[in-house]
């Protein structure tokens, strides 16, 4: 057994997806990994990692859409009864900031995943992705942790 431990920068560019998986896979053969479990996390609290669907980009549209109707911008409403339209209080790096915060919170910073013979273990239809929560792109740090057996 071999643990392999990197951090990968991603650049964004502007909210949305950005397919990950040939880096993925790129860095699983680049490493020798045969049989191993590979945990990737995101530095940063404004974006997310998921795996979804690759073969139709209209999902990929369907949840940004979804997720700005459950996590407005600017305001929202409360669910305490009273109906109330709330202003977020925290958006010192804009007003994208807060909601890019309840973004990530409501998906995931992490995920774990198996590499069997070499490749990664994803359904046909599957891709990973880093999902850009920010109007504007940055420059996002990946960490890959991989523990497993080598070719």
């Amino acid at each position: 057994m071999k643990q392999f431990f990197s951090e990968i920068n991603f650049k964004t560019y502007k909210e949305g997806f950005t397919n990950i998986t040939p880096t993925v896979e790129d860095w699983i053969d680049k490493n020798k990994l045969n049989k191993a479990i590979l945990v990737i996390s995101t530095k940063h609290t404004s974006c997310s990692l998921i795996i979804n669907e690759n073969a139709d980009p209209n999902v990929l549209k369907d949840l940004s859409n979804y997720m700005r109707a459950i996590v407005p911008e600017d305001t929202f409403m409360s669910i305490n009864g009273d109906k109330k339209p709330q202003r977020y209080l925290h958006y010192e790096e804009g007003p994208d900031d807060m909601p890019a915060h309840i973004r990530t919170m409501l998906t995931s910073s992490n995920i774990s995943m198996s590499i069997n013979e070499g490749k990664l273990v994803l359904g046909t239809w599957q891709a990973i992705y880093l999902w850009e929560h920010r109007h504007q792109g940055s420059t996002r740090k990946l960490n890959f942790h991989s523990i497993g057996e080598i070719s």
